[in-house]
């Protein structure tokens, strides 16, 4: 009995032996991709790659593949070799073009990376798949203008990219040197104040080596009073996943404004299209309010989801603001619709409302809607509205309806 498995296994080695000979080279090149995807064994799957190649030297799908499994063990001069022996025999198959301009675009070599995909987008010029690395690869030359043309193109193709979207929205921020804007918004209020308030912002944005710069000036009346106030806003990148926004105003017109205000916050662009923000915000009135948001956003398809928090602490307790975004994509980035919809009063809503004794803990609801559209790229509309049902005393409430007009010119 004991000799029984000893005879058992040298029936059955050969014909085992026999039957990986005599694979397909089909069946190889499943097994390879099987060892490289589940096992992560890059150097069995090679081998098993070549050795279908032995059986089926013109299979360019395994040819690429092996391609794609050198530059994952990071054997560049091999996976190069197999990639120019491809180019050599005018191989015209989407998938090579777009593994040999990835491997470029992995190790720094952006304009041999730009080539290749180039020439795969003369054969496949509706390529989603090139037209998406061709503008990560101009993205991480800081071509701007080019990568915005790139994922323009492929948004005609196909709006409901939703990578191409994400990377769509951090392109246009960046896509033109310099913009002025202006922006007016209009409050009315059914109980808390008789008068009307009225606010214009005029701004110029500058696009930096490191990053946006914003210079704001803000006229307000409120109270049929009149006041201004400065701000400088800037969003120095950090990393191509991480970028800060810093912020700071100031105001002589304390009431009308913060006298004061300071904000600093940590974004990330995150995988899978995902992107979040930690930070403060503090304003100065007769003294601190200090605030802290979280918030975190995806986008899918032609839509844009947001979700953000403001947490106040102070010795009493803990209050809290919550709001939640839609946006629906029509075109490109500047183009879409906007739902919003909350509870409390965040301090980026200080210019139209007020946040000065403790009002920002009172109970508030909120619901509103925004269109932004281009014309020709450069100049840019937004009308939104916004309604307000707060609690301005304890126990008592009323009705505020804002509507905001805003317009901005890049160049």
């Amino acid at each position: 009995m004991k000799r029984y498995p000893t005879f058992l296994l040298a029936i059955l080695f050969p014909i085992t032996l026999y039957s990986q000979q005599n694979l397909t080279a089909d069946e190889l090149f499943v097994k390879a991709r099987t060892t490289a995807f589940e096992q992560k064994d890059y150097t069995t799957s090679i081998a098993l790659a070549k050795e279908a190649l032995e059986k089926a030297p013109n299979y360019t799908d395994i040819s690429v593949f092996l391609g794609r499994l050198y530059t994952w063990n990071k054997d560049l001069a091999a996976a190069r070799a197999v990639f120019e022996d491809l180019g050599k025999r005018e191989v015209q198959d989407e998938d090579y073009f777009l593994a040999y301009a990835s491997l470029e675009y992995w190790n720094d070599q952006n304009t041999k990376a730009i080539e290749i995909i180039d020439k795969g987008l003369s054969y496949h010029s509706k390529s989603e798949a090139l037209l998406l690395l061709k503008a990560k690869v101009y993205f991480g030359m800081d071509n701007y203008e080019e990568a915005d043309k790139a994922v323009k193109t492929l948004l005609s193709i196909n709006p409901k990219n939703t990578e191409a979207r994400a990377l769509a929205v951090r392109i246009n921020d960046l896509s033109s040197k310099n913009a002025i804007g202006i922006v007016y918004n209009y409050s009315h209020f059914d109980k808390q104040f008789d008068d009307d308030w009225h606010i214009v912002g005029v701004s110029y944005k500058r696009i930096t080596p490191i990053g946006s710069v914003i210079l704001r000036g803000n006229y307000a009346n409120k109270f049929a009073q009149g006041g201004t106030q400065i701000e400088l806003e800037a969003y120095p990148r950090l990393s191509k996943m991480f970028y800060l926004y810093v912020g700071g105003g100031y105001s002589d017109d304390v009431g009308l404004f913060p006298k004061y205000r300071t904000g600093v916050s940590l974004n990330a662009n995150l995988p899978h299209s995902f992107e979040a923000e930690l930070g403060y915000r503090q304003l100065y009135f007769s003294n601190s309010i200090w605030m802290f948001t979280a918030a975190v956003g995806k986008y899918y398809k032609n839509f844009w989801f947001n979700l953000r928090t403001y947490i106040t602490p102070d010795s009493k307790n803990i209050s809290h603001s919550y709001t939640g975004t839609v946006r629906y994509y029509t075109k490109g980035a500047q183009d879409y619709f906007a739902f919003q919809i909350g509870t409390g009063i965040s301090p980026e809503e200080y210019r139209n409302n007020l946040l000065e004794n403790e009002t920002f803990k009172l109970k508030t609801f909120k619901v509103g809607a925004e269109y932004n559209f281009s014309y020709r790229s450069v100049n840019l509309f937004s009308v939104g509205t916004m309604y307000y049902n707060q609690e301005f005393r304890p126990g008592e409430k009323g009705n505020q309806f804002d509507l905001t007009l805003g317009y901005t010119r890049k160049f």
